[in-house]
């Protein structure tokens, strides 16, 4: 099977290859049931007080609708994945760079979810049936499941989404329900709990590397056949399952007197439930690691094909978990997200009021290098967004959200420039 023919990387999907929304949107809506996203939802309910908590997750969660679905929406009207749209909006040889950054980024996520995963399940497993599998058997594993369900690609991961949404969406109801059965919920507003972090902290701690997944929504919304769809999509899985899931992390936490998930589940006889988080959640959010990743590397070397790209990647995604070095590298994974968050505010302000008509061009045409004014905008953008993550200058308190502000607005204004006084772009 040839697979760059199948996932158009490197062009706009055909018409006969789209589908409805609600299957792109359960895709994206299963990277909510995942152990990280329970688990930002207990931290933060043991940080600051419930209304607080309430606060910042509908409020984060409508930040990522918003970024989600403007770039969602733009992937599905033009049918190009990310990567290409960072093609038009910087130039061929400047998104080659941004373009690495983000599949060096999606590569070790990969990384770090395989190690969550194969520590979770050790656990399990000891204290459940107490069984003992070394780590490293666990991980390659992962690993190998992963790379082959990635290996056939987008209908493959749709496939698997169909069959464990209504699963984990049937445990995360049972979480809630458990939390409920422990303290009403007149006596979980009632907690008091002292403010540990500003809300904007709190704000970003719900963002996190989530962002990174509303900015690369295209990858799967360009399958999308009416662009609407991409921001049903994004609503779908962040507004909707990506509070619904926090809220009920946060429910349980504070019910159950517990930031550690996997005990609270084991302890109140929801180990069966705990496996199916744990497993089919890490499965399908990997695999969009893995497919964004290699969807990065083949709009970067269009000569190569997905298949001769997949498989690498996905061993050294999993070699990164074996040599157990990710927690080295989380804080490079850190900077990179700061990087490329600024990417989102240059193509948004390109498609939607610089240069439309371009992103419906033969990308493979154009033939720019570089995008001067994006790569400036950008470069400000990720300054601004690192000057906020170090507490030193900040507009909204949540350094992502200034990264895309400062970088579209920088963008627009530089370009407005050059029409009014016909300066070339590049």
């Amino acid at each position: 099977m040839n697979l760059s023919i199948q996932e158009f990387s490197t062009k706009p999907v055909p018409e006969n290859r789209t589908v409805g929304w609600i299957r792109v949107a359960i895709i994206s809506a299963t990277a909510s049931f995942s152990l990280p996203t329970l688990i930002s939802g207990m931290k933060l309910a043991n940080s600051v007080d419930t209304k607080t908590a309430l606060t910042a997750i509908i409020c984060g969660n409508l930040l990522l609708t918003i970024i989600g679905g403007f770039c969602g929406s733009i992937g599905s009207r033009t049918r190009l994945s990310s990567y290409m749209l960072t093609r038009i909006a910087f130039g061929s040889s400047g998104a080659a760079v941004v373009n690495i950054a983000f599949a060096i980024s999606l590569l070790g996520w990969f990384g770090v979810n395989i190690d969550i995963l194969s520590g979770a399940v050790f656990r399990l497993l000891n204290e459940v049936f107490d069984i003992n599998i070394a780590n490293w058997i666990i991980e390659v594993i992962a690993g190998i499941v992963i790379t082959v369900t990635t290996f056939f690609g987008f209908r493959a991961i749709n496939v698997l989404s169909l069959v464990v949404v209504p699963v984990l969406m049937v445990v995360t109801m049972l979480l809630v329900i458990k939390a409920l059965g422990v303290q009403s919920i007149q006596s979980i507003f009632s907690t008091t709990i002292s403010n540990n972090i500003s809300f904007g902290d709190a704000m970003s701690s719900i963002t996190g590397g989530v962002i990174i997944g509303a900015i690369i929504l295209p990858d799967i919304t360009r399958f999308i056949r009416n662009w609407q769809g991409a921001i049903y999509t994004a609503i779908f899985s962040y507004i909707i399952f990506g509070a619904l899931v926090q809220l009920s992390g946060g429910l349980t936490s504070i019910a159950f007197l517990s930031d550690d998930i996997l005990d609270t589940m084991i302890f109140i006889g929801m180990s069966g439930a705990a496996f199916a988080i744990v497993i089919s959640g890490s499965w399908v959010l990997n695999s969009l690691n893995l497919y964004s990743s290699m969807l990065s590397f083949e709009a970067t070397f269009p000569k190569l094909t997905s298949g001769l790209i997949i498989v690498p990647l996905g061993l050294l995604g999993t070699g990164a978990a074996f040599f157990n070095i990710l927690e080295y590298f989380l804080d490079f994974l850190f900077y990179l997200a700061i990087i490329f968050t600024p990417v989102a505010g240059v193509i948004i302000v390109d498609y939607c009021l610089v240069r439309k008509s371009d992103y419906h061009e033969q990308p493979l045409n154009l033939d720019t290098h570089f995008v001067l004014p994006a790569i400036f905008s950008w470069v400000l953008g990720a300054l601004i967004s690192l000057l906020g993550s170090e507490d030193i200058i900040s507009f909204t308190g949540i350094a992502a959200l200034d990264a895309i502000l400062v970088s579209g607005f920088v963008y627009f204004l530089i370009t407005h420039i050059q029409k009014s006084s016909l300066l070339p772009r590049t």
